[in-house]
C-alpha cells in the first residue's frame, strides 16, 4: 500500500472512529419530565431519564430480581430490623465527589427530611443510619419491611451528589447531578433532554452513544412518523393502533412488556376546596362512575385488546389480584340507581383533567361517552402532562385521569396513593383501616400475610374508589432496526448497557 493511501484510510479509520464517538441516541418520550430530582418527582419519563443518569443502590432483572448496582451486597439481621450494605468502590459522581457510605447517608438523610420530598413515606421504617466503614453502611428499622429494597431500586435508592445537592436545595433539578453512565448537559422545556456521556464511570465501556437526547413528542402519530423518517432512533409507548403499521416496516423493530402498573380516574376527596364537592364527599357516585364504564370495551375500542382491563392496583396475572373482586361487568341501571341515591337523578357534571397526549384523549373520550349514558357528564380539560401533576398534587382538579407505571413490590402500588400521608395521595383519601392493613402488609415477610392484608384493604376500597382503575397496559416500544441490544423490561425503562446502533 502507498504512502497516500495508508494516509487515506487512516483518514477514513479515524473519521468512522470520530463518527462512532459523536454518535447520539434520540429517544422520543410521551411527554416532558418534570422536575430532575429524583426526591421531588413523580413522572414516568422522568425515570426513563434517570435510568441513564442516575444510578440507584440496587437494580432489577427482567423477571424482576433485586440485584446489585451501586450496592455490591446486603443482608437482612434475623428480626428484619437491620439492613447491612456493601457499596462499590469505584463509582463517582460527576461533579468528581466520591461515591461512599457518607454519600448514602448524606442522601437518606435528604430524602427523608427536604421539605419538597416525595421519598418520605418510601423510607419511613428508617429510623437510623449507620456508617460502619468508607464503603458500608447500616440501616436501622423501626420495623421489618419488606418493600425497602424494592424502594431502593427505585427513586428512594437512585444516589445524588451531597455536594451539589447541598449547594442547590430544592434548585438541584435545574441541574442534577447523579453517579450514572451519563451527565446532564442540557434541558430545554418541552423540547429535550439531553445527556453525554460519563468518562470516569466504572462500566463506561458497556455504554455505546456519546450523548443521549430525550425528546417530549405527546403525538403518538407523529412520535412513529419521526422514527420512521429518521429523525428519532427510539420511541416508547407505541400505540396499541399504531402496531400493525410499526410491524410492518422492515426499518422498525417492535419490542413489549407486561406492565407492573394501571392507568385510572383519580378522584379528588379532600385535597383542598375542590375536593369539598359532592364527588369528593359521596362515594355512591363514585361508584355510579365505575359502573358507567365498560372496561373490556375500552380495551378494543382504544387498544385493539392489547391491554388488559382492570380494577385493582395489580394487574389481574399479578399474585397480588384479588380474584375476590374481579373486573365489574358494565351496569348502566344500577348506575343511574346510585346517582338518584345521592340525589342527581337529573344528572351531574364532573371535569376530568387528561395529559394533551393521543392515548389519554381518546380514552376519556370513551369514558365521556359511556357515562353520559348515565347521566354523568363528564367534560374533558387537556393538560401538559407536568402541569397536570402539579395541579393534582395542589388540589387544584375534581378527578384526573392519571396512572402509574408499576413497582416490584406491590407496596409501590398503593401504599403511598391510598395511606392518610402517602407522599403522592393526591386525592387525600384517609381511612385508619386502610391505613393499618397497608403498613400490616409493608411489615411482613410472610406472602400470605400480606395477600390477606391486601384482599381485606381492597375490600373497603372498592366501597370507596378514591380511584377508579381502568385498565392495565402493556410496554411497546418501537426502534431502529439497525439498534441491538435492547432488553424489554416490565418497568418500562429504557437501559443503555450495551445498546448501539450500526450504521449503514
Amino acid at each position: 500500500m502507498t504512502l497516500t493511501k495508508m494516509t487515506l484510510a487512516a483518514a477514513l479509520l479515524g473519521a468512522t472512529t470520530l463518527g462512532a464517538q459523536a454518535a447520539d441516541l434520540r429517544i422520543a418520550l410521551q411527554s416532558d419530565a418534570d422536575v430532575l430530582d429524583p426526591d421531588q418527582s413523580r413522572t414516568f419519563v422522568g425515570r426513563i431519564v434517570y435510568t441513564s443518569m442516575c444510578d440507584k443502590l440496587v437494580d432489577i432483572t427482567p423477571d424482576l430480581e433485586i440485584i446489585p448496582q451501586l450496592a455490591t451486597e446486603w443482608s437482612f439481621s434475623e428480626d428484619g430490623k437491620q439492613l447491612t450494605m456493601k457499596l462499590r468502590d469505584d463509582a463517582v459522581f460527576h461533579d468528581g465527589t466520591p461515591f461512599d457510605a457518607e454519600a448514602v447517608a448524606a442522601n437518606i438523610d435528604r430524602s427523608q427530611n427536604l421539605e419538597t420530598s416525595r421519598r418520605k413515606s418510601e423510607l419511613s421504617s428508617i429510623t437510623g443510619v449507620e456508617v460502619l466503614g468508607s464503603h458500608e453502611i447500616r440501616f436501622d428499622l423501626a420495623d421489618a419491611d419488606a418493600t425497602l429494597m424494592a424502594q431502593f431500586a427505585d427513586r428512594a435508592g437512585m444516589m445524588v451528589s451531597p455536594t451539589a445537592a447541598e449547594a442547590a436545595g430544592d434548585d438541584f433539578g435545574l441541574n442534577p447531578v447523579c453517579s450514572g453512565p451519563y451527565q446532564f448537559k442540557e434541558r430545554v422545556a418541552q423540547d429535550r433532554i439531553v445527556l453525554e456521556k460519563f468518562a470516569d464511570y466504572y462500566n463506561a465501556d458497556e455504554y455505546h452513544f456519546d450523548t443521549v437526547t430525550y425528546l417530549p413528542i405527546p403525538d403518538t402519530t407523529v412520535r412513529l412518523a419521526n422514527l420512521q423518517s429518521g429523525d428519532i432512533d427510539m420511541l416508547e409507548r407505541l400505540a396499541a393502533t399504531d402496531l400493525a403499521q410499526a410491524e410492518g416496516d422492515d426499518g422498525i423493530k417492535v419490542e413489549s412488556a407486561v406492565s407492573l402498573g394501571y392507568q385510572g380516574i383519580t378522584i379528588n376527596v379532600a385535597n383542598g376546596e375542590k375536593g369539598d364537592n359532592p364527588w369528593g364527599n359521596d362515594k355512591r357516585l363514585r361508584q355510579a362512575l365505575s359502573y358507567a364504564i365498560d372496561r373490556e370495551a375500552i380495551n378494543q375500542v382504544v387498544f385493539n385488546g392489547a391491554f388488559a382491563a382492570g380494577n385493582q392496583p395489580f394487574p389481574p396475572n399479578s399474585p397480588w389480584y384479588s380474584t375476590d373482586y374481579p373486573v365489574p361487568e358494565r351496569d348502566v341501571e344500577k348506575a343511574k340507581e346510585l346517582l338518584a341515591e345521592a340525589g342527581f337523578a337529573d344528572g351531574i357534571d364532573l371535569e376530568v383533567q387528561v395529559p394533551n397526549t393521543t392515548i389519554p384523549l381518546q380514552l376519556m373520550q370513551v369514558v365521556q361517552s359511556m357515562a353520559a349514558e348515565a347521566g354523568i357528564n363528564i367534560s374533558i380539560t387537556s393538560k401538559e402532562f407536568a402541569t397536570l401533576l402539579a395541579d393534582q398534587s395542589a388540589g387544584d382538579y375534581q378527578a384526573s385521569q392519571i396512572g402509574w407505571s408499576g413497582r416490584v413490590d406491590p407496596d409501590g402500588n398503593i401504599h403511598q396513593f391510598m395511606t392518610s400521608d402517602g407522599g403522592i395521595n393526591d386525592s387525600k383519601f384517609s381511612n385508619p383501616e386502610v391505613d393499618e392493613l397497608l403498613n400490616k402488609a409493608r411489615k411482613s415477610n410472610d406472602q400470605d400475610v400480606r395477600r390477606e392484608s391486601y384482599t381485606a384493604a381492597r375490600a373497603i376500597l372498592n366501597e370507596e374508589l378514591p380511584i377508579v382503575y381502568l385498565y392495565h397496559q402493556t410496554w411497546i416500544w418501537a426502534l431502529d432496526s439497525d439498534i441491538s441490544g435492547f432488553t424489554p423490561y416490565p418497568d418500562g425503562m429504557i437501559r443503555l448497557e450495551g445498546m448501539k446502533k450500526e450504521e449503514g
